[in-house]
C-alpha cells in the first residue's frame, strides 16, 4: 500500500485553496491530517484567551468538513516536530505536507522538524497564506522592501492571483489511524469565568463564515474607502479573524473583489498590508518586542511598576479613560475580541502618547483579546503608531480622540458601547465633561489633551 501522506495544519484551516490539502489529496495514497498545539514552541508567544476561543470553534468546523470527505482531523498537544515525528514513525508516512508560515517559532518548529525526520520522511512546505510570499518582491537591487507604499506598486504587479481551487472532493483514509486527543480536553474554551459567552453572538468562525463574511462585504466594498474611518457603520469587512487562521485564502478575497476596479482599491491595499507586515517579519523575527528604529528604544516610557501608571494602563484596558471613543473601542474588544479599524489606531496612539506607556504593553492586550491576533499585523500596526517601526507615523504626529470622535460620526458607535452616554446626543457625546453633561458614573478624563501632549512631546524631545 502506498505510504500515507501527513498534512500539517496550523493557521490554515481550510480545505479550499489549500495547496497542502491539494497536494496530499493528489497523491493518491492515505491522508492523515493533523493539528498540534504546541504552546511549548512559542514561548512566550502561545495564542491568547480570545485566539484559543476562536481556534476551538474553527476546529471543530474543520473537523465537520473532513468527516464529510470521510476522514478526520487527529489532535496532538505539544511540541509539533516532536508528535509529527512520531506520527510518521508509527504511520509509515513519507511526507509531510503544510503551508509556510514566517512567525519566528514556527521556521524554528520548521527546521527543528526537518532534522527530527532525518530521511526518514519529507517535510513539504507550499505557499498560500498570503498573496505572495515574503521575499517574493523585491527592490531594483534585489532587497526586500522596508517601506510599504512601493512595496503596494511591486506587488501588484504581479496581481491578480492564481485563480482558487477547490476543497478535494475525498481524502483516501489509512488502514490505521494514529492517536487523538479530544478537542474538548484542551481546555481552549473559558468556564470560571465565561468571559466568552457572547462571542458566538458577534463570529461565526471557520470557513462557511469566513465565505459568508466575504459575500456580505461584497456588496458594499466599494464603501470601504470612506466606510474604514465610520466606526458607527457597518462597512468593514471582518475578515480579519478569518484571513488569520486561514479559513479563507487571501487570493480568494482578492478575486471575489477585485472586479469591481478602482472602487475597492483602498480595501486590497489593506489586503497587501498583511503580506507586507509578513515581509517585514521575514527581515525582523523579533519585531514584536524590539523597536525598530534604535534612537526609539531610549524613549522614556513611565514606568509600569509605579502604581499610577498601572492604574492608567487598566483604564485603557477596561474602557474607563473618559474619552469616551477610547472607552468604546475597548469594550467593543473586551466584548467581541474585535475593534473597528479607525477606533484601533485611536486607542492605540492614547495609550503610547497621551499615557506614554510602551506600545509593547498595548501590544500585548491586544494579543490576548483579539480574535484577530496576528504577530506580524498586530506588532507592525503598533509599531506604525508609536513612530518605532521600520515605516511608521511620526511620534510627534498625536491623535486627538476627541476631535476623531466627531470627525468620524462616532455617536452611535459610543452609544452602543459605553451605555453610561447612550442618552447624550451629538456632538456632545463626544466629550461629556467639557459640554458639562457627563454623566455621575463614567469617568473623568485621566488626564487632558493638552497635557498628555505636552507630556508626550518632552518625551520625545530627550531622544530625537
Amino acid at each position: 500500500m502506498s505510504k500515507p501522506k501527513i498534512i500539517w495544519f496550523r493557521r490554515d484551516l481550510r480545505l479550499s485553496d489549500q495547496a497542502a490539502v491539494a497536494a496530499a489529496a493528489a497523491s493518491g495514497c492515505p491522508v492523515i491530517p493533523v493539528y498540534i498545539l504546541d504552546d511549548e514552541t512559542p514561548k512566550h508567544r502561545i495564542m491568547g484567551g480570545a485566539s484559543r476561543w476562536w481556534l476551538h470553534r474553527s476546529l471543530e468546523e474543520l473537523e465537520a468538513c473532513l468527516q464529510d470527505l470521510g476522514s478526520r482531523l487527529i489532535l496532538r498537544e505539544g511540541p509539533a516536530s516532536e508528535h509529527l515525528a512520531e506520527i510518521v514513525k508509527s504511520t509509515g508516512a513519507d511526507e509531510v505536507h503544510g503551508l509556510h508560515h514566517y512567525e519566528p517559532w514556527w521556521r524554528n518548529a520548521e527546521r527543528m522538524l526537518e532534522k527530527t525526520l532525518g530521511d526518514e520522511a519529507r517535510l513539504v512546505l507550499h505557499d498560500g497564506n498570503y498573496l505572495l510570499p515574503p521575499g517574493t518582491v523585491t527592490t531594483g537591487s534585489g532587497t526586500p522592501y522596508k517601506i510599504y507604499t512601493p512595496f503596494w506598486k511591486a506587488l501588484r504587479q504581479h496581481m491578480p492571483p492564481g485563480e482558487s481551487a477547490s476543497a478535494p472532493e475525498a481524502l483516501d483514509t489509512p488502514d490505521r489511524w494514529p492517536g487523538s486527543d479530544v478537542l474538548d480536553d484542551w481546555g481552549l474554551l473559558p468556564t470560571k469565568p465565561d468571559w466568552a459567552a457572547d462571542l458566538g453572538d458577534h463570529w461565526q468562525p471557520g470557513s462557511a463564515g469566513a465565505e459568508d463574511n466575504l459575500e456580505e462585504f461584497a456588496d458594499k466594498a466599494a464603501e470601504y474607502d470612506e466606510g474604514r474611518n465610520l466606526p458607527s457603520e457597518e462597512l468593514v469587512s471582518r475578515l480579519s479573524p478569518h484571513l488569520h487562521f486561514g479559513e479563507i485564502s487571501p487570493a480568494t478575497v482578492w478575486n471575489r473583489l477585485a472586479g469591481q476596479g478602482s472602487k475597492v482599491e483602498t480595501y486590497l491595499k489593506e489586503l497587501v498590508w498583511r503580506d507586507y507586515a509578513q515581509n517585514v517579519i521575514d527581515q525582523f523575527p523579533q519585531y514584536g518586542g524590539e523597536s525598530y528604529r534604535e534612537k526609539m528604544r531610549a524613549l522614556p516610557w513611565r514606568d509600569m511598576g509605579d502604581a499610577d501608571v498601572k492604574a492608567d494602563f487598566k483604564a485603557w484596558c477596561k474602557g474607563k479613560t473618559g474619552y469616551p471613543i477610547v472607552d468604546a473601542g475597548m469594550r467593543e474588544l473586551w466584548a467581541t475580541g474585535w475593534m473597528h479599524n479607525r477606533v484601533r489606531m485611536i486607542a492605540a496612539s492614547f495609550l503610547i502618547k497621551h499615557l506614554l506607556i510602551d506600545w509593547r504593553e498595548g501590544e500585548q492586550w491586544f494579543w490576548d483579546t483579539l480574535v484577530d491576533a496576528d504577530y506580524a499585523s498586530n506588532s507592525v500596526n503598533w509599531q506604525w503608531v508609536s513612530g518605532t517601526g521600520v515605516d511608521s507615523n511620526m511620534f510627534v504626529r498625536i491623535m486627538a480622540p476627541l476631535t476623531q470622535s466627531e470627525k468620524f460620526d462616532a455617536g452611535d458607535y459610543i452609544r452602543q458601547w459605553v451605555p453610561e452616554l447612550a442618552d447624550i446626543d451629538d456632538p456632545y457625546i463626544h466629550d461629556p465633561e467639557d459640554h458639562g453633561c457627563k454623566p455621575a458614573d463614567y469617568p473623568a478624563k485621566i488626564i487632558g489633551h493638552k497635557e498628555a501632549r505636552a507630556r508626550a512631546l518632552a518625551a520625545y524631545a530627550e531622544v530625537k
